[in-house]
């Protein structure tokens, strides 16, 4: 069992795990925002486009769910927009703090004579076989 409990804990942890967590969270709460402003701002904008029937009620047809429908694909398109701007922005952020790697020793090098490529060890050359210092 507690190996099963390391385990759990060892995914849980993990790097992608958390920041998956975290985005999770940040997105309901972002998305309760962007429901606020398509709420105040947007769909009253949408709203004018309703179809009224008699007596001014409105009618019920399938002009009016369309016009539903069109406040949460507005919703849905600014909270996709602005994600990606924010992971967008978390990514060339994340680049910048990276160091760059030192370049790796080299292997190998050229004979002085034939010009072959040699270990970096080799004393005598297997292509002409001149001695190298």
């Amino acid at each position: 069992m507690s190996k099963f409990l390391k385990e759990f804990k060892d995914f849980a942890l993990r790097g992608n795990v958390v920041d998956m967590a975290v985005g999770v969270v940040i997105g309901a709460a972002f998305g309760k925002v962007v429901s606020s402003v398509v709420d105040i701002f947007i769909q009253p904008i949408v709203d004018s486009f309703k179809i009224v029937g008699e007596n001014g009620v409105e009618a019920t047809t399938i002009g009016g769910k369309l016009v539903g429908f069109a406040g949460v694909l507005v919703e849905f398109i600014i909270t996709a927009f602005v994600l990606f701007l924010i992971i967008k922005a978390m990514n060339k952020a994340k680049d910048l703090t990276k160091k760059p790697e030192a370049p790796a020793a080299p292997t190998t090098k050229k004979c002085p004579y034939c010009l072959s490529e040699i270990d970096i060890k080799a004393t005598r050359c297997p292509h002409c076989t001149s001695e190298i210092k």
